[in-house]
């Protein structure tokens, strides 16, 4: 850690009052208490392959299992093969390390990880995955899973209780995450997690896709620190002074570079130049890279009398069954007739489909199940680009990153994707924006519909089924998204996850 700076005490020469602050200390101390605190530890870190984005995307996940003395991150860098050559290739970047720091809190961070590793990976470097969620004998690990457990239920109980989600939950995820004051008690409690960076060198390219990771690792005295910042609504949750602010789109960056409604009743200054760029929108080399090809694709389809292929995903709270089942029921229908085709990725949320099965009269005797079977869906997915496809499918899978990545090989040969506004708000996939979970995701939906690539958010059931009666009925509504998601591509609006790679490598930080 950082003797010289303690950053709970003021953001961006804005200070925080003693009482905030005095709580924040006190939050890191009942932690501490709680989850023992191991500043003094010494921690290893080793590197090995990852299940299904290890072979796809190169990521070499660092684990402390078997660590039996410090890491030399570059060298296990230069021992890795090279990566194939593509349009976004670095001179000189020979292989060099890439760290995406993150946590699995939903999926939606994780998903941003891996944007960011295979942007590396196209561009010539070896990213390296951290998952601070992920060293159970850590005090890190514990904090953030006891975080992450209380972001889950409250996700769920959003979609149970109405008058918890009007009331608690929808303000905190608005308005409660947005006070400057938030920042404090988050930039204390991250000073926990930096033992886990003992073996990560100073100076080496890193990206937090969640603020935690990006705290830590200014903590920790990382120089080329980017922080990817998700969503499209400006909170204090999210900063991490020190690093490079990535944001998606042009409104967040004005919204964060004044800290806007940050602390009201305030005028505060704003971030200094050079700490926030506006990326673009952080997506996988292999999505961008088929833009045009996936696009027209689409076209073809529509134009052939194909069935309209919807692919549902669930988030990783679980949370929206009753809404789920009210589309899937509405949907099958579609699939008798020959009009439709369904596919439903769960997640690793096995319980979500058993419940729809129950909810949906008919559904288990149609529905082909593509459960723990990665490599089926890869197949699927593969066939399905150039090939027919019908019928309802149902995928699910233990392992996270089957359970994440399926989604993106789906997303490719679906026609429209059927999500709330969470992370795959910015992806270049014709969008239903069902209603969202948590108020910040609301401004995923608006930057999707300003696009054109994506529908405004939905929060009445009768109306999302009317907008999937819409789409059956007049087809040129998903080939004007796909317009507009060629058309993005062409300005770059895609091309987030590059960005943020080329700034940690430069490393212009603070």
């Amino acid at each position: 850690m950082s003797e010289q700076i303690d950053r709970a005490r003021s953001v961006f020469g804005n200070a925080i009052d003693e009482r905030t602050y005095q709580k924040a200390c006190k939050s890191k101390e009942d932690y501490a208490r709680r989850f023992g605190d191991d500043s003094d530890a010494v921690y290893h870190l080793r590197a090995e392959g990852l299940p299904v984005i290890g072979e796809a995307l190169g990521v070499r996940d660092l684990v402390m299992e078997g660590a039996t003395g410090p890491l030399d991150l570059y060298a296990d860098a230069r021992a890795q093969p090279s990566a194939p050559l593509t349009p976004h290739a670095v001179e000189g970047a020979n292989g060099a390390p890439v760290v995406v720091g993150n946590i699995r809190m939903g999926f939606g961070h994780y998903r941003i990880s891996m944007a960011m590793a295979s942007a590396a990976h196209a561009m010539g470097y070896t990213p390296y995955w951290l998952d601070l969620n992920s060293f159970p004998e850590t005090t890190c690990t514990k904090v953030i899973s006891h975080q992450n457990e209380l972001y889950s239920m409250g996700s769920r109980w959003s979609q149970r209780y109405g008058l918890f989600n009007r009331l608690y939950w929808e303000p905190l995820n608005s308005e409660g995450f947005r006070k400057l004051s938030y920042n404090a008690p988050d930039q204390k409690n991250s000073e926990l997690m930096v033992p886990v960076f003992r073996d990560i060198p100073k100076d080496v390219p890193y990206i937090g896709t969640h603020v935690w990771p990006s705290q830590a690792a200014v903590h920790a005295g990382l120089t080329h620190v980017v922080n990817a910042i998700p969503d499209n609504w400006p909170m204090a949750l999210h900063l991490a002074e020190g690093s490079i602010h990535a944001v998606q789109t042009p409104s967040a960056y004005l919204g964060y570079k004044e800290l806007r409604g940050m602390d009201k009743g305030r005028a505060l200054r704003p971030m200094p130049k050079g700490s926030i760029r506006c990326t673009g929108h952080y997506i996988d080399h292999e999505l961008v890279a088929n833009i045009g090809a996936d696009c027209a694709a689409r076209r073809s389809r529509l134009e052939g009398g194909e069935p309209i292929r919807y692919l549902l995903t669930v988030g990783g709270a679980g949370a929206q069954q009753e809404l789920f089942a009210a589309i899937v029921r509405h949907l099958l229908p579609y699939v008798r007739s020959g009009q439709a085709c369904l596919l439903v990725n769960v997640g690793d949320h096995a319980d979500v489909w058993e419940g729809l099965e129950r909810s949906v009269d008919g559904l288990a005797s149609i529905a082909t199940r593509h459960f723990d079977a990665f490599e089926g869906t890869a197949r699927l997915s593969s066939d399905a680009l150039a090939g027919p496809l019908s019928g309802v499918h149902a995928f699910c899978d233990d392992d996270i990153f089957a359970a994440v990545y399926s989604t993106n090989l789906l997303m490719r040969a679906c026609d429209v994707l059927v999500t709330k506004p969470s992370e795959l708000a910015f992806y270049p996939v014709p969008k239903l924006m069902i209603h969202r979970v948590g108020g910040h995701e609301a401004w995923g939906a608006v930057r999707a519909q300003e696009v054109g690539d994506g529908t405004y958010e939905i929060d009445d059931t009768g109306e999302v089924l009317a907008m999937i009666d819409s789409f059956q009925a007049d087809h040129s509504l998903v080939e004007d998204m796909c317009d507009h998601i060629e058309t993005a591509e062409r300005i770059g609006i895609y091309d987030g996850a590059y960005e943020c790679v080329r700034l940690a490598v430069a490393g212009k930080g603070e």
